[in-house]
């Protein structure tokens, strides 16, 4: 790691630790005094991402390099909707351009900061329940009120080439001169993972190794904001594909590793006092990530064995028992046995409480 960058990660550590902004509420003093400070400076250009999207990451790293090309003065704040900024917040006299990258915000949030500030939206999504969610008659009232909902692209290969595209088209270079976001190595990095990020927001997952690209990725969520994080856009450049499916194929070994310890010791569960027959189980206490790995294990273990093709993890959650079951079998409803304990989930994977000497009555006496 080179001196630069290890001194930017060093600093970034000592920001995580002692910032004020370090909360997770995203309504916080550091963002409402960047807005403050973005009246005064009479910012023309507001840049808003979702977070803890890595689309949204770099829908944002595309909207800084567009606007520090052309000098134009901006002010870029990660959106969360866990505790949202307002539209009241978000005022800011002169404005003229808003961008809501990878997210539209509530009902009529859009229109809201249209109206206040007197300026244009324009809202990047992907998301195929973004029209019914997000449309009302407020924003179609409003002409400055833009969303551009694209199901075949992510949001962040949307804004990627919208702001390459306006970047263009604002420099007059000469015929044989393009003005681009990034320069070449750096345009075959991401290029590489805005396909990957597509493929997993897309819900495609067609692309080699991209569940381990995405476990790679999942270390970065608290690293893309850009409050307490100031070296973000910077960070995100260096990020390569290859790293990052090298670090999640890392983890995926160890949970292998560690689950198939767990697995040592497995035992018969009467499910439901057997009315729902019997299954596989563990006991995963500290271990509830694995819960998808050891359930799906359990589940071809059980159907091996002449039992249903379930596997039930149990853990304890909260000082609470909590049983996670899981399916490999297509014609198998896991879900029927959750919902019938007060749980809910989907045929293939759902989970529920369940009071401890209730448990007990589950287990077969016998352990396989």
């Amino acid at each position: 790691m080179s001196a630069p960058i290890l001194r930017r990660r060093l600093q970034q550590v000592a920001l995580c630790f002692f910032s004020p902004a370090r909360a997770r509420g995203f309504r916080s003093d550091a963002a409402l005094k960047a807005v403050a400070k973005a009246r005064e400076d009479g910012i023309r250009n507001l840049i808003l991402y979702n977070y803890p999207s890595f689309s949204g990451a770099f829908s944002a790293l595309f909207a800084h390099r567009f606007h520090s090309r052309l000098c134009l003065p901006f002010l870029v704040l990660p959106y969360s909707s866990a505790v949202p900024l307002r539209a009241e917040d978000l005022y800011i006299e002169g404005l003229q351009r808003c961008y809501l990258l990878d997210f539209a915000g509530p009902r009529g949030f859009a229109a809201q900061i249209s109206r206040r500030s007197m300026c244009e939206v324009i809202a990047f999504e992907h998301r195929k329940s973004a029209i019914s969610r997000i449309r009302s008659p407020d924003d179609d009232s409003q002409p400055n009120v833009r969303f551009c909902v694209d199901h075949e692209k992510s949001s962040s290969r949307a804004a990627y080439n919208y702001f390459a595209d306006k970047l263009a088209e604002e420099c007059k270079l000469s015929e044989d001169q393009v003005a681009k976001l990034l320069n070449a190595e750096d345009e075959a990095r991401v290029e590489t993972i805005l396909s990957y990020i597509e493929d997993s927001d897309l819900l495609r997952w067609s692309l080699p190794d991209v569940r381990a690209f995405n476990i790679g990725f999942s270390e970065w969520r608290q690293r893309i904001n850009c409050i307490t994080n100031p070296y973000m856009f910077e960070e995100l450049l260096e990020l390569t594909a290859a790293d990052l499916i090298a670090k999640g194929n890392s983890h995926i070994s160890s949970d292998r590793d560690a689950a198939t310890k767990l697995l040592d010791i497995v035992f018969k569960v009467r499910l439901g006092r057997g009315f729902y027959g019997e299954c596989l189980g563990v006991r995963a206490d500290g271990n509830s990530k694995l819960s998808e790995l050891l359930g799906k294990e359990l589940s071809v273990r059980s159907a091996a064995v002449g039992l249903r093709p379930i596997g039930a993890v149990v853990y304890m959650h909260r000082n609470n028992l909590k049983m996670c079951l899981r399916s490999t079998d297509a014609s198998t409803d896991t879900s029927e046995v959750a919902k019938a304990y007060g749980g809910g989930g989907s045929p293939s994977s759902s989970s529920f409480m369940i009071r401890m000497d209730e448990y007990n009555q589950w287990l077969s006496a016998n352990s396989s």
